[in-house]
């Protein structure tokens, strides 16, 4: 079954003024400086082009473009924060954005069912700071965190740092509020943990990147604050040995242990390097770090992490560690972690994967990695580094030292073909939390059960019949 793309042809002045009419002139943009910012993203990898740039302030609103859409088929390409890195948010082919950013209120924030409704367009940090301010915590947690938004979160099943402990963003989402590609208005806005009603409707739309519907709200699970946090950085060999302190650290530590970050020396050498105020908070070099957090409603917490890493010790597992003694320290090792992705930047050409494999398999996995991406590019470097606690490593490879950017870059499905053959071969992903968006999209029917498929592509012809959702992307 094909999924027809609808026409890329211009918008008439009729149509843009009617489209115009429903959010304001205001909100709608036309002007191609004002548009830029919609239609490029932070890596630069994929640039768009776009004659409409419409920024709604209700779902009503959205209602309202995506019926108008309908009548005319004209393709739309949902927004959130325009962090995503798989040019899911992006409007290839001129179609009209539809920014969700001013949908920006926090509806209700419920203590004793401990959730928060939120719109689309509210910034995950914003969240946060919600959540702790009523005395709770919204443990999705990401590098992106101050300029993406729950709407994308959520469309693209963002995991984070926390995914360990809590889960990725659909563990975290009781219920939804979408508009389809019709205007109807989808609302399974619960709040409750017990629901069985039939099928659960909103798991269709999470992770669907915009292609089914546009999330404009969203219902998400809190959890008590946490009264204590201890942070340590650790230095070892080798991934293994990594694995190792992990067994250790769920042993001692169990639903405590919340972070879980693998570092190679490359990363840790890129974020010291051309980052701004980091520095290696060890004496000396390892060949690979941890960076672990435990979180507690009660104390304790820092006599369990020194119990971990002492054990840790006395089996020659772990050769360094310091435990952060304040918010300030443990701010630096955050910091370091995540400025791992834009540290990069200076070192030339970054191909980036975003997979997963068992957690048992992840030291096999580098290794069989490096060796096929080095003996296919001579010179290059990989750079891995991610969630151990949870098999998803961010495996990327910077171009070899003094090499040419753009031939480097010109290799990217090259090096694709030989990572992704490792991981299939492992039981993997080939996309863990980034999405498929359109980097990944061809690979997709190779790697996904062929009955899966074809329910995704019949979903999606029932709920966007003329293809005007995302069109391109996913599918």
């Amino acid at each position: 079954m094909t999924i027809t793309q609808p026409s890329s042809s211009p918008l008439s002045s009729e149509l843009i003024a009617r489209f115009k009419k429903i959010v304001g002139d205001r909100y709608a943009l036309t002007d191609s400086a004002d548009i830029k910012p919609y239609v490029t993203e932070e890596r630069n990898l994929f640039r768009g082009h776009s004659p409409l740039v419409l920024r709604p302030g209700s779902t009503a609103e959205v209602s309202a473009i995506c019926k108008l859409a309908s009548e005319h088929e004209i393709a739309l390409v949902p927004q959130g924060g325009n962090t995503g890195l798989v040019g899911g948010q992006t409007p290839h082919n001129g179609e009209v954005v539809v920014s969700l950013r001013r949908m920006d209120k926090i509806r209700d924030v419920d203590t004793a069912s401990n959730t928060m409704t939120c719109e689309a367009g509210v910034v995950l940090q914003i969240a946060q700071q919600r959540a702790a301010e009523m005395d709770r915590l919204l443990p999705l947690s990401l590098g992106a965190e101050g300029s993406c938004t729950i709407g994308g979160n959520l469309s693209t099943n963002a995991g984070g740092t926390a995914a360990l402990a809590f889960g990725v963003a659909r563990e975290m989402a009781l219920g939804l509020e979408v508009v389809l590609a019709d205007g109807r208005v989808l609302n399974v806005l619960s709040r409750l943990k017990k629901d069985n009603t039939g099928y659960d409707l909103r798991n269709l739309f999470i992770g669907s990147e915009g292609t089914l519907g546009i999330i404009t709200a969203a219902t998400l699970k809190l959890f008590p604050k946490p009264r204590t946090i201890e942070t340590a950085f650790v230095g070892l060999k080798s991934p293994a040995q990594a694995l190792k302190l992990l067994t250790i650290a769920q042993g001692e530590a169990s639903n405590a242990l919340t972070s879980f970050e693998l570092l190679a020396e490359l990363a840790v050498d890129f974020s010291v390097r051309h980052g701004i105020d980091v520095r290696d908070p060890l004496r000396e070099k390892h060949p690979w770090y941890v960076l672990m957090e435990l979180s507690s409603s009660r104390d304790g917490g820092r006599a369990i992490l020194e119990t971990i890493l002492t054990r840790a010790l006395e089996d020659e597992i772990i050769d360094d560690a310091v435990i952060a003694a304040n918010l300030t320290q443990r701010a630096a090792f955050w910091k370091l972690r995540d400025e791992i992705s834009a540290a990069q930047k200076p070192e030339g050409g970054s191909i980036k994967h975003d997979i997963s494999v068992p957690v048992a398999a992840v030291p096999a996995f580098i290794a069989e990695a490096d060796a096929a991406v080095v003996k296919l590019i001579p010179g290059s470097r990989p750079v891995p580094f991610g969630h151990l606690g949870d098999g998803n490593i961010h495996y990327n490879v910077s171009q070899p030292i003094g090499a040419n950017a753009a031939d480097f870059l010109a290799r990217w499905h090259d090096v694709n073909a030989a990572v992704f053959a490792i991981v299939l071969r492992m039981g993997g992903s080939i996309s863990a939390e980034h999405g498929i968006g359109v980097l990944k999209r061809n690979e997709l029917p190779d790697v996904k059960d062929k009955v899966a498929v074809e329910l995704m592509r019949s979903i999606k012809t029932m709920l966007d019949p003329h293809a005007i959702m995302n069109p391109g992307k996913v599918l």
